[in-house]
């Protein structure tokens, strides 16, 4: 008889699928109405498109790696809230709604707080909060912003 996997589980596998950057896989751990929503980036992903978050962060940073420092499990509730970094170098092209930042070469450790929630075993909602001015100054990108 097979096992179910705890929420935590199911969420450390879709962080596995992001690692090995495996878009399609990670879109396979949510729910058919379920959705990622970047926050920092204002945009929501949803059915295929959910893969696009693993093959944008690729891109531009393919040696990304998230660094889970925190997770917090309230299984009553379905929930699992992460803190984490995002860390890599930006040799590629970042693409995101407002347009693209081409590669700066420079490394990013980017504070990260992601809120799940599950439903049969799968990812119904997926809220990525990362610190995007911190990402971009990273980067070198707010250097270019005069105030």
């Amino acid at each position: 008889m097979a096992t179910q996997q705890s929420n935590e589980q199911i969420v450390r596998a879709l962080y596995e699928a992001a690692e090995v950057q495996d878009s399609k896989l990670f879109t396979s751990m949510f729910t058919p109405d379920g959705y990622f929503w970047d926050v920092s980036a204002g945009k929501k992903y949803y059915g295929e498109d959910i893969g696009n978050t693993v093959d944008i962060y690729a891109k531009a940073f393919p040696n990304m790696h998230r660094e889970l420092l925190k997770v917090y499990v309230k299984d009553e509730e379905n929930m699992v809230m992460v803190e984490l970094t995002l860390n890599g170098t930006h040799n590629g092209p970042l693409e995101l709604p407002l347009g693209t930042i081409p590669p700066t070469g420079k490394t990013i450790n980017t504070p990260c707080a992601d809120f799940f929630l599950l439903e049969n075993g799968k990812i119904k909602q997926f809220h990525c909060y990362t610190a995007a001015t911190i990402l971009f100054a990273q980067i070198g990108l707010l250097d270019k912003i005069q105030l």
